[in-house]
């Protein structure tokens, strides 16, 4: 062992000497200044340059042949290339940042214009950017509202809904994009239209054939049917605008990509009817319900299949979420229900004495339903009753059915002999709010659309104002500043035929909500 170690340390020791005087190939092997690994590309350049000295001539043709081919090499390389997510976000937030100077500039302007001092300003300008951008923080996240519903004006006799889109067939879902200049709605007959909030241009989504279908996922149908329904009941967009989710009879949730309004993914996989779609904002996590009892789980971006979710007894009706991974369902047996989709459980809200019909978020502890015998009720995560519960929310005249519903009428709480809500022109069959509001509303087809206050203090629901729509309404929608709504109408409801009116018009109608000033909105 003694020997050994001997041979080791002399070797190890005499490995420099040995370099220096006879064994120049092992010392440079070992050498770290004189290895060819790091004295290569200087080499190299050495001999580039000689060559370039030795001719001249014929390297600068060489090199402008080369360099030309490298410039078209790189421009070819540059169109293939595509922009890196981080990238386009650092690009969208600096249009975003530059939008939201000049819009509180032109504002400041306006407000104040005998003033001279350029940095003042600037300053000014920059502490009222990061003050907007604040509060729409906490406005995402559930911790600031907006006191929209108090700035809500009684709309005059000439204030009426007006139809911006027509259907053949009965409209089933309305959604808008996350900037409000664009909607989307779908019918009973299959149309998938888009649609211009201001100018109400529209386009529409051709579906492809059943060869393209089949190679986007789509699977055959099941039992006696021998093709496929383009009947829909759900559609949702993403918070980016770029993908469209549509759903319906056929079971599966279709995949649109709004910039081409082509078909690109076809997610199968639930048994029964996708009566219900959403996107969590700010992400392309997408989530379906279906008359199958079950919630699942994709991702537009990735094509994916995610997860499945399990609770509901009866068919889930409707859904609604937020920027958090907690997805708020309805379903047909009573109950509405909250996941929190990382921590794998959900609570469970127990209905009155009434079927719930459709749901939505107020806030990320705050959430509103309307039921089949007419109540809208709010509900908080700290108790598995309703806080607030508003009866005959939307009355039917028993005896004089044909009779208006003046506005402003106030309706008390409790059963009047004088009210049928029984009926199912009573139940409520959407209900929506206006993002990081306290404005809310809901439909029916008792020839109104309803307009509330939401109170968190009080837990109170106080009404607003009552807008005169024919037909029923299947699906509502609020832009986010509050100014416009519009709603899907129908001659029939959106889960069936049981009920019909003969004068509605198909169609997507719009209604614009007048606002008074506020000196303390930004």
């Amino acid at each position: 062992m003694n020997r050994n170690k001997k041979r080791g340390g002399g070797g190890g020791g005499g490995s420099a000497p040995k370099g220096g005087r006879g064994g120049a190939k092992k010392g440079k092997r070992q050498s770290f200044k004189e290895d060819p690994f790091f004295t290569n590309e200087s080499k190299k350049r050495l001999k580039y340059d000689e060559d370039i000295r030795s001719d001249e001539s014929s390297d600068d043709e060489r090199n402008d042949a080369v360099g030309s081919g490298e410039e078209e090499e790189e421009e070819a390389a540059e169109e293939i290339i595509e922009e890196t997510p981080g990238e386009k976000k650092l690009r969208l937030t600096k249009e975003y940042l530059k939008r939201l100077g000049e819009h509180e500039r032109k504002k400041k302007e306006d407000e104040d214009d005998d003033s001279d001092d350029d940095s003042e300003k600037e300053g000014d300008r920059d502490s009222l950017v990061a003050k907007v951008l604040q509060q729409q923080q906490l406005q995402d996240s559930g911790r600031l509202r907006r006191s929209i519903a108090s700035r809500v004006q009684k709309p005059e006799a000439t204030d009426e809904f007006r139809i911006l889109v027509k259907h053949r067939q009965s409209v089933t879902a309305v959604v808008l994009s996350d900037d409000d200049g664009r909607g989307f709605s779908a019918s009973k007959d299959g149309a998938i239209l888009h649609w211009d909030v201001d100018s109400g241009k529209k386009e529409k989504y051709q579906w492809p054939s059943d060869e393209v279908l089949k190679s986007h996922g789509v699977k055959d149908p099941l039992g006696r049917a021998t093709k496929h329904s383009k009947q829909m009941l759900a559609l949702a967009v993403s918070s980016d605008g770029r993908y469209l989710a549509s759903g319906g009879l056929d079971r599966h949730i279709h995949l649109w990509d709004t910039r081409t309004r082509q078909h690109v993914q076809a997610f199968p996989g639930h048994r029964g009817p996708v009566s219900c779609l959403t996107f969590r904002q700010g992400s392309s996590e997408l989530f379906s319900g279906s008359y199958d009892r079950t919630v699942k789980i994709w991702n537009a971006e990735d094509r994916t299949y995610i997860n499945t979710l399990y609770g509901h007894q009866g068919e889930v009706l409707s859904m609604d979420c937020l920027r958090k991974e907690r997805l708020l369902t309805v379903g047909h047996d009573r109950s509405m229900m909250l996941f929190k989709v990382p921590e794998e459980s959900r609570l469970v809200f127990r209905a009155p004495a009434c079927s719930l019909e459709c749901c939505s978020f107020i806030s990320n502890d705050e959430f509103l339903s309307g039921s089949d015998n007419g109540s809208v009720e709010l509900w908080t995560m700290l108790r598995k009753k309703p806080v607030c519960i508003v009866k005959n929310a939307h009355p039917l005249l028993a005896a004089h059915k044909d009779v208006e519903q003046k506005d402003g009428d106030r309706v008390p709480n409790g059963h009047i002999e004088s009210y049928d809500c029984s009926s199912t022109y009573s139940w409520i069959s959407s209900v929506t709010s206006c993002r990081g509001s306290d404005l809310a509303a809901s439909g029916a087809g008792n020839g109104f659309v309803r307009l509330w206050s939401i109170e968190s203090e009080s837990n109170a629901i106080q009404p607003l104002h009552s807008l005169p729509v024919v037909g029923f309404v299947n699906s509502l929608a609020i832009a986010k500043s509050g100014g416009f709504l519009v709603a899907g109408v129908g001659k029939e409801p959106r889960l069936g035929r049981w009920g019909l009116i003969p004068a509605a018009q198909n169609g997507v109608a719009i209604h614009t909500l007048k606002l008074s000033s506020d000196t303390n909105k930004l």
